[in-house]
């Protein structure tokens, strides 16, 4: 939808790629009320207003106390498509092409949903996405980093039966008390199956996760890494490496990380000249979708055209995509950047 600032409508529409987002967090009350509905599930709030008014997060633990809760509707594998195709619905909207996506196995599989269920699910989900909206899928396993790394290596064990169906690996949950060093083993047999692996830090966690995120997990990504702005060094090294961060800016407010969106690190971090992009996190939980917080970031700061082509661009390039896919997207960029008049 046009919103006669040129500008604006450039970011929204423009070619891009959703790097950060975690399905598990795109579960809207509806859908979620509709899914207890459906399996038989006493939900603990009595319609899905109530939910909503529940998304009042003094930090990352309060929150995720909540995803837990909502999580457990999940039983079957209609249930991850529906999910799945409700995502992609609404990232068509946002101009993405492409996305990477989290979800969080061991979620599910400690209610007793197995690892196959939750992945055909989603892929169902993905094919049905890719035949309506043309937009490309891979699937990232999230280890929950609250837990121990031998948890973490029970779940591969899960996994790797269907290695060649997933794409890369990541690290979630809470930072606090959790530093990436945690998980050098585990990352290291991740990458020893030939996957990318990527990693939270940064974002409550202080700049050392972030150090450990790249020297120990050896991360192509990293997620979050607001807090990279407390280091000098770090800054250098992630501009001089060229490390993407896909930061969330609607989230990073939401869990109290900045007061508000004009004191938020993201001019600072582009600023340097790190490989910055923008995500949506957990889109039903912190306000909203990708074009939300595209909407949130221009409102704040103000930026020009050249701005959000470097951002679309940033996001395309930091994919797990082949050479030929990027290509041709940021082709499409070039054109629609080029034909704009401002």
């Amino acid at each position: 939808m046009a919103t006669n600032n040129p500008v604006l409508d450039f970011a929204l529409s423009c070619p891009k790629a959703e790097l950060h987002m975690h399905i598990e967090g795109s579960l809207e009350p509806e859908l979620a009320f509709a899914l207890a509905q459906r399996n038989g599930i006493a939900f603990p709030y009595v319609d899905s207003e109530a939910l909503r008014a529940a998304y009042n997060f003094a930090d990352l633990q309060s929150f995720l106390d909540l995803y837990y809760a909502c999580a457990d509707v999940l039983r079957t594998e209609a249930d991850f498509r529906d999910l799945m195709l409700a995502y992609l619905e609404r990232a068509q909207a946002d101009g993405i092409v492409h996305t990477e996506i989290f979800f969080d196995p061991q979620t599910h599989t400690a209610r007793g949903i197995t690892f196959e269920t939750v992945l055909k699910g989603l892929e169902a989900g993905a094919a049905e996405g890719n035949a309506r909206f043309g937009i490309t899928s891979r699937l990232i396993v999230c280890f929950l980093r609250h837990l121990s790394e031998d948890e973490g290596f029970a779940m591969l064990a899960q996994v790797e039966p269907f290695i060649d169906r997933i794409h890369g690996f990541g690290l979630d949950s809470s930072e606090r008390g959790h530093p990436s060093a945690k998980f050098e083993r585990l990352f290291a047999r991740c990458r020893a199956l030939g996957k990318p692996v990527v990693a939270h830090a940064g974002e409550e966690g202080p700049p050392a996760y972030i150090y450990e995120a790249l020297d120990l997990l050896k991360v192509s990504r990293i997620d979050h890494g607001v807090r990279a702005s407390e280091d000098p060094d770090l800054m250098q090294r992630l501009a001089r490496e060229q490390i993407p961060l896909t930061v969330c800016p609607l989230s990073n407010i939401r869990l109290c990380v900045f007061e508000q969106m004009e004191l938020h690190t993201l001019p600072k971090l582009l600023e340097a000249g790190l490989k910055v992009t923008l995500n949506s996190d957990d889109p039903a939980y912190f306000g909203g979708y990708l074009g939300d917080n595209i909407r949130a970031v221009q409102a704040a700061f103000d930026w020009d055209a050249k701005t959000w082509y470097k951002l679309a661009r940033n996001s395309l390039e930091a994919s797990f995509a082949s050479a030929e896919q990027k290509a041709d997207w940021i082709a499409g960029l070039d054109e629609q950047f080029n034909s704009l008049a401002v």
